[in-house]
């Protein structure tokens, strides 16, 4: 199956009707999709399908053919991070930092819908993801610091 992923075409020959974490994981070596549960419930898989934040551990690799989709290894660069990488670089929210890259899509897609947000959006875009080491206000700081950056711009 031919792909668009993180801005590349990419080829890929894993069976279709496999969850699709496997396949970037396993086969494109995009280590930072992470696999929590396996159901779908912690957010720590989180891509973005065409720009949307989507749970990749319950999601068919056959669903990605024709989307554009993005990992955690697509998000800005070290030259010019994306302002949510940005702003948790300047927060450090994360303890252990597993959720982290699950967290960050989600953020990612609330910050580039270029939407008005109040704290109670990015609470509700990030209520499906689970954290552990109690880091959520300082996320959720950090998610607030990113929307005002880019509506400064």
């Amino acid at each position: 199956m031919e792909l668009k992923i993180n801005g590349l075409k990419r080829s890929c020959d894993y069976p279709a009707n496999s969850n699709a974490i496997y396949a970037l994981r396993n086969d494109l070596n995009l280590k930072g999709v992470r696999m929590g549960c396996g159901d779908g419930h912690c957010g720590a898989c989180t891509i973005l399908v065409d720009g949307v934040a989507t749970t990749s551990c319950n999601l068919p690799f056959w669903a990605l053919e024709g989307k554009t989709v993005t990992t955690p290894e697509g998000v800005g660069s070290l030259e010019k991070p994306h302002p949510v990488q940005a702003a948790v670089l300047q927060e450090q929210p994360g303890q252990c930092g597993f959720c982290l890259s699950g967290i960050l899509m989600s953020s990612v897609a609330l910050v580039d819908s270029g939407k008005p947000c109040t704290e109670s959006d990015v609470r509700a875009a990030l209520d499906k993801h689970l954290c552990r080491c109690g880091s959520q206000p300082r996320i959720i700081k950090a998610v607030m610091a990113a929307l005002k950056k880019g509506q400064d711009q």
